[in-house]
């Protein structure tokens, strides 16, 4: 990667992408799990056993404030990724309804959803696929 950016004059090291600190990164992943979803994760939180409290703090800490806060992708193309990529790990359709409903939410349409997991076809297989459109369909049912 490093040859592939010096042939096309990137100046090295790129510089940070992070935007937390790890007095931060809780509050600002939260936040933004609040921007994509809503109030439900409010109560996700509120109805998680205190025994399982510390799974939803490493959530919203690690994925949405170490990740989802980076720069350089805007928060739809962020959520598209995560859809695509929950969708491609199989068995997890509560998630790709989640992230559908959050795709949804940041302003990507059904189209978009459905061109995507079609781009991903190849490389996930058709039963992926096909629980992927049938997320799709229950969040954006057909008119």
């Amino acid at each position: 990667m490093n040859e592939v950016f010096k042939a096309n004059d990137i100046p090295l090291p790129i510089e940070s992408q992070t935007q937390v600190e790890e007095n931060t990164r809780f509050n600002k992943g939260f936040a933004v799990q609040v921007k994509i979803f809503g109030d439900v994760i409010e109560r996700m939180r509120k109805a998680a056993p205190a025994n399982q409290e510390h799974i939803q703090d490493y959530l919203a800490s690690f994925c949405f404030g170490d990740f989802y806060t980076r720069s350089g992708l805007d928060l739809k193309t962020r959520e598209l990724l995560t859809f695509c990529i929950v969708s491609s790990l199989g068995g997890a359709e509560r998630q790709v309804k989640a992230h559908v409903q959050g795709n949804k939410n940041v302003g990507n349409d059904k189209e978009t959803l459905i061109t995507a997991i079609t781009h991903c076809l190849p490389y996930m297989g058709f039963p992926r696929t096909l629980n992927a459109l049938a997320c799709i369909n229950e969040i954006f049912p057909e008119k």
